[in-house]
C-alpha cells in the first residue's frame, strides 16, 4: 500500500473567519500559515491543508450535495489520545467516537457545522477482511484504552504534530451509482467497500478509502449552491496520469496554473494537481 497523501487541501466557506480561526487553532491545534482577513490557510507546521474563506452571507442548506466531513490523519495512536484529552479539557462538543477496524476516530463539527474527523490508522495487516475483501465497521471507541496511551502528567497539547495530513474526504452525493462511476471511471479510484445502498468507499493504491460518498442528505440531493456553507473544493495529488485520464474522459474540466478543475456529478469541486 502506498501511504503517501492523496487529498492535498480542502477549501471551506465559513461565515465568521475570526471565530473559525479561534476554534481551529485553540481546539484542534492547527497551525496558522496565512490570514489576509478574508481567507486563511491552516494545517500542521510543515504543511497547510485547510483553506477557510469567509462569506458572512453564506447559508446552511439541507438536502444538498457537499461535505459530510474532512478527515485529519494523525501519525500515531498517542497523538489521537492527546488531542482527545485536549478536546475534553476544552469542553469541545463531539459528535461521535468510533472504531472502524481500520482506524480509530473522533467526530466533531466546526462553528459552522462543517464535519471533521480526526483519526489514526491501524497497520494494514490488522484491517478486518472477509475472504480478502475489506470490511470496515462502526463500533464504539475504547476511550479508556485510548487515553491510557498517555500519562496524566504528559505535556499539554499544543499544535498537531508534523506528518499530519488529510487522510480522506467524505461527501454527500445525490446518487451512489453516478458518483461511483465518476470516481472510478474518470478519476481511476478503486471501489473498496459498499455500505449497504447508501454509501461507498473508494481509494487509490490500496488504502482503505480516500473518498467516501453517501446519500445521507437524501437520495437525489441537489447540486451544491455557490453561497452554501461548507465545501468549496478539495484537491487531489495524482500527477500527470490523473490529469491525462480526466482529459481523455467525457468529463468537463477547466485548466489553470494550479492544475485542472472538475466537478463530480453533484457539483463537488475537485482540483487535480
Amino acid at each position: 500500500m502506498d501511504t503517501k497523501p492523496i487529498i492535498d487541501t480542502v477549501s471551506l466557506t465559513i461565515k465568521d473567519l475570526p471565530a473559525s480561526l479561534d476554534f481551529y487553532q485553540k481546539n484542534l491545534g492547527l497551525h496558522l500559515h496565512s490570514n489576509n482577513g478574508g481567507k486563511a490557510l491552516l494545517g500542521s507546521a510543515e504543511k497547510a491543508f485547510l483553506e477557510l474563506v469567509e462569506n458572512p452571507n453564506a447559508k446552511r442548506y439541507r438536502s444538498v450535495a457537499g461535505l459530510y466531513h474532512f478527515a485529519v490523519l494523525l501519525p500515531t495512536r498517542v497523538d489521537l489520545a492527546r488531542i482527545l484529552r485536549h478536546l475534553i479539557e476544552m469542553q469541545t462538543p463531539l459528535q461521535g467516537l468510533s472504531d472502524h477496524g481500520v482506524s480509530e476516530a473522533i467526530y466533531l463539527p466546526d462553528p459552522d457545522g462543517n464535519g471533521i474527523e480526526i483519526y489514526r490508522d491501524r497497520p494494514q495487516d490488522e484491517w478486518p477482511t472477509i475472504n480478502g475483501e475489506l470490511q470496515m465497521v462502526t463500533e464504539s471507541l475504547d476511550v479508556d484504552g485510548l487515553l491510557a496511551e498517555i500519562d496524566a502528567k504528559s505535556n499539554s497539547f499544543g499544535e498537531i504534530p508534523d506528518k499530519t495530513y488529510l487522510g480522506h474526504i467524505h461527501l454527500h452525493v445525490g446518487k451512489i451509482s453516478n458518483a461511483e462511476k465518476f470516481y472510478t471511471d474518470a478519476l481511476g479510484f478503486d471501489l473498496m467497500q459498499r455500505y449497504g445502498n447508501s454509501a461507498s468507499f473508494l481509494s487509490r493504491n490500496g488504502y482503505h478509502h480516500h473518498i467516501g460518498i453517501n446519500t445521507w442528505n437524501g437520495t437525489g440531493a441537489s447540486l451544491h449552491p455557490d453561497d452554501a456553507i461548507g465545501l468549496r473544493w478539495f484537491s487531489l495529488q495524482g500527477g500527470d496520469d490523473l490529469i491525462a485520464r480526466v482529459k481523455a474522459s467525457d468529463v468537463g474540466y477547466e485548466e489553470s496554473q494550479d492544475g485542472v478543475f472538475v466537478h463530480d456529478p453533484f457539483g463537488n469541486g475537485i482540483m487535480l494537481k
